[in-house]
Formats: C-alpha cells, sequence, structure tokens
C-alpha cells in the first residue's frame, strides 16, 4: 500500500483527525458531566461520522495518486469500509 505523499492533502486530513479529537474529548467531558444519554448519543454519532469521513477522505487521496492498483484499493475498502 502506499502513503499520503501530498503536502496539502496530509495537512487537510490531520486537521480533520484533530476536528474528532477535540469532538471525542467533548464527548469525554459530557459523560464526566454526567450529559444526558441522547445527548453524548447524538455526539458519538457525530465523531463517528468524522472518522468515517477521514477515512473515505484517505482513501480519495490514495486513488487520486494513481500509484496503488484498482484491485488494491478495492480489497482496503472491502476490508475496513
Amino acid at each position: 500500500m502506499t502513503t499520503v505523499h501530498d503536502p496539502e492533502r496530509k495537512k487537510a486530513l490531520l486537521l480533520r483527525l484533530k476536528r474528532v479529537e477535540g469532538q471525542l474529548r467533548g464527548i469525554q467531558r459530557l459523560i464526566e458531566a454526567d450529559a444526558d444519554c441522547e445527548q453524548v448519543a447524538q455526539q458519538l454519532a457525530a465523531a463517528r461520522k468524522a472518522l468515517d469521513k477521514s477515512f473515505f477522505m484517505m482513501v480519495g487521496c490514495v486513488m487520486a495518486q494513481g500509484d496503488t492498483p484498482a484491485d488494491d484499493v478495492a480489497k482496503l475498502l472491502a476490508r475496513f469500509a
């Protein structure tokens, strides 16, 4: 498999993951503050979707770079998506 080579894409991916990290810290604070379970669940769902978007963004980078065969990208998606 390959790595993300494009510095702009790499920076965008890292920024997205830092936002997810912030979301997760916020969820921890909600739990510590005994927040309503529905509110925690809503934030967990949002963090999960943000992680999914990060994953697909990374796969898009791999595809755009063009140095990974399509079959390998398909295997990656089948394995982790």
